[in-house]
């Protein structure tokens, strides 16, 4: 599958993590027309069920249902998500060919150590990516935004995003995962994962958020830099239009009335 230049890059640090935390964010911008790209930091071959060929295909299913334009693995050892110069140029490269608007990156306080590395790793390397001394061999690339989303966790306070139209999608894509959560191999073992709380969890904590905000599902997101309101009656977290029709690129674009 070729890659494109893209409006949303969504990392994950193992095949399922995106559809877990960002799945219903990835449908939503990909119905509205924005285009979505995906990466997989490893192929998650230490997972207890499952072969790698069974967790690549899963993704690329999954990416289907989600609409997403690409999914690439950089095949990182599982396990072994550490804050490398290899790795970070391996997702300089991925950026500044990829050319995004904005990425989306796991949050940094989460239970699983590959998640917490991911984070730190990914952060450093989205910054380098827009240094023009940095690997001079590619031109810089400076997203207008990283954000964070949740995979095990959340956070009080995160802002949200509605994703109750395309909620459907997140589970369709969830179901795509069928080693991780409901294996059939005869020498498949319970995990985490495969009971039913788990799923239960996702979406107690998707329908929690939605609540809070007053709508059926969101999914939160984090922001590290201050976020500018022109008023009160704002959006201060508008993503914006697509790239191909924005007057003036980029996530909180102004609207029309020049908000």
């Amino acid at each position: 599958m070729s890659m494109t230049t893209v409006d949303l890059l969504v990392f994950g640090p193992h095949p399922d993590d995106i559809e877990i935390g960002f799945a219903g964010t990835v449908a939503l911008h990909a119905a509205r027309g924005f285009r979505v790209g995906l990466c997989d930091l490893t192929r998650g071959e230490l997972g207890s069920n499952g072969t790698v060929d069974d967790r690549l295909a899963e993704a690329e299913a999954a990416r289907a249902v989600m609409g997403a334009e690409w999914r690439l693995n950089l095949a990182w050892p599982d396990g072994g998500v550490y804050d490398t110069p290899a790795h970070v140029s391996d997702v300089v490269r991925l950026v500044r060919a990829a050319q995004p608007r904005v990425v989306a990156i796991p949050y940094w306080h989460d239970r699983h150590p590959d998640h917490r590395a991911a984070s730190e790793c990914l952060s450093r390397a989205v910054f380098k990516a827009g240094l023009r001394r940095f690997d001079v061999e590619s031109p810089p690339h400076k997203p207008e935004r990283v954000c964070y989303y949740f995979i095990n966790d959340d956070a009080p306070g995160s802002s949200a995003l509605d994703v109750s139209e395309v909620y459907e999608k997140k589970r369709q894509a969830l179901a795509c995962h069928e080693t991780q959560f409901a294996p059939t191999a005869p020498d498949r073992v319970r995990t985490r994962l495969t009971g039913s709380t788990f799923r239960q969890l996702i979406e107690s904590r998707d329908a929690r958020l939605g609540a809070l905000t007053g709508v059926a599902y969101a999914e939160g997101v984090v922001v590290r830099e201050t976020i500018l309101f022109h008023d009160l009656f704002g959006n201060g977290m508008k993503m914006g239009h697509r790239r191909d029709t924005a007057d003036t690129p980029g996530a909180g674009s102004k609207d029309e009335d020049g908000r």
